[in-house]
């Protein structure tokens, strides 16, 4: 519904083939979707020849897009709430083991978390993408090396963990 919305903005006619290329759904599916939104009174078909059909999304269309969209940010502030708290517990765990350095070794959508968990609680934070380099910084004595998703499969030394086990 929301690519519809986007072409209506943009007041563009889409079909159904460039909507199941948009959203990643087979054209079978995106007919089908069409045909319950419609019945539902989300979006509107109208008939511009035996082959060329108009899609608008209606009112209550748009009122559904946003009340889903509000519903996926409430979930999304919950589960950044509930990382935030993992990962402050984490970063007073490392500081009351003697931690003064954390290194994210590997990119992280989460790496905002733990900046502010390590600037709230005194550790440095440091981020890097060089593996060998967080290696090289995990030897030194206070430091921590946390692994980011992006580097699974990693095999991880003392003084390491795992973002994706520490999140779970």
């Amino acid at each position: 519904m929301e690519s519809l919305g986007e072409a209506e903005r943009a007041q563009a006619r889409i079909t159904q083939r460039e909507l199941a290329s948009r959203t990643g759904l087979s054209l079978g599916m995106t007919n089908a979707l069409l045909r319950r939104f419609a019945e539902r009174g989300w979006v509107k078909l109208t008939r511009l020849s035996a082959k060329s059909v108009h899609y608008a999304l209606t009112p209550e269309g748009m009122s559904e897009v946003a009340r889903r969209t509000a519903g996926y940010f409430r979930r999304a502030a919950r589960s950044a709430e509930q990382y935030r708290a993992r990962l402050e517990q984490f970063v007073m765990r490392a500081k009351r083991d003697g931690a003064r350095t954390l290194v994210l070794a590997g990119a992280s959508e989460l790496d905002f978390l733990l900046e502010f968990a390590c600037d709230r609680h005194g550790l440095v934070f440091v981020r890097t993408a060089d593996l060998e380099r967080a290696r090289a910084m995990g030897a030194r004595p206070g430091v921590v090396i946390l692994y980011a998703e992006s580097t699974d499969g990693v095999q991880m030394g003392q003084n390491a963990a795992s973002l994706r086990e520490i999140i779970s």
